[in-house]
């Protein structure tokens, strides 16, 4: 197992989405190049399909001499039924210019046929198909498993056949999302040791949020189960309470 543990910092992404937090395109760029001297290995700049501010600020940190970080677009899956070289959404991740794509797939069945309204094979397939159309344009995929730990806990074969399906695609690393922030520390560990022997630590990542007052330490679980990426925000700005 590697020993190395790398950063991906989310404060220009799910930072922004704590109350009375909103920076400016200058703020981006500014705290970008601090998180870079930080020596922070990612920098998720937003999500440029929801909004012109995230498109600007990309177009801008194109020019920024960053010597450490690597730039993250974030966006999600291709739509069910749709073809991913012709969603618009994975378009506008290319467009953004960052080496590297985040992108959020469902892991949960409840949210796979309540909220995508699709087929639990279908979902797997724009998870594959995703991964496998933005690697194969030369970016780093970082696949968020929305959810994960809820849909583990309700099914967890099909949580993990998600994972296997980022991973076929290309995915570069596997990220497990506490987003609904209510698993607890034991149980927290014994799942991301689970799918750290299922796919090796070097694939595996997690991202917490702090709704039990526990984002920091279920990230330490999880590097103590063996994940080797974290994502976090500067002083646990984040949605709802916060992010680890």
């Amino acid at each position: 197992m590697s020993s190395a543990v790398k950063i991906y910092d989310t404060t220009l992404r799910d930072g922004t989405q704590g109350e009375g937090i909103s920076f400016s395109v200058t703020d981006k760029l500014l705290i970008a190049e601090r998180l870079d001297q930080f020596g922070v290995d990612y920098i998720e700049g937003g999500f440029p399909g929801s909004n012109p501010r995230d498109i600007t600020f990309f177009q801008e940190a194109q020019k920024l001499k960053l010597r450490h970080a690597r730039l993250a677009a974030f966006g999600s899956t291709r739509r069910a039924g749709a073809k991913a070289d012709e969603d618009p959404q994975l378009r506008t991740l290319l467009e953004s210019g960052m080496p590297v794509t985040t992108i959020v797939g469902k892991t949960w069945t409840l949210h796979v046929t309540e909220i995508l309204r699709t087929t639990l094979e279908e979902n797997l397939a724009m998870i594959e198909d995703s991964a496998r159309y933005l690697t194969a344009q030369g970016r780093e995929v970082i696949h968020d498993a929305e959810h994960f730990f809820d849909g583990y806990k309700s099914d967890p074969d099909y949580a993990l056949r998600t994972l296997a399906a980022a991973l076929k695609g290309g995915a570069a690393n596997l990220t497990l999302c506490d987003t609904n922030g209510g698993t607890l520390v034991d149980e927290f560990k014994d799942i991301v040791a689970r799918v750290v022997r299922e796919f090796g630590a070097d694939k595996v990542g997690v991202h917490c949020h702090n709704d039990s007052g526990l984002g920091v330490a279920l990230t330490l679980a999880g590097v103590a189960a063996g994940a080797t990426l974290v994502q976090g925000t500067a002083n646990g700005y984040g949605e709802r309470v916060g992010n680890a």
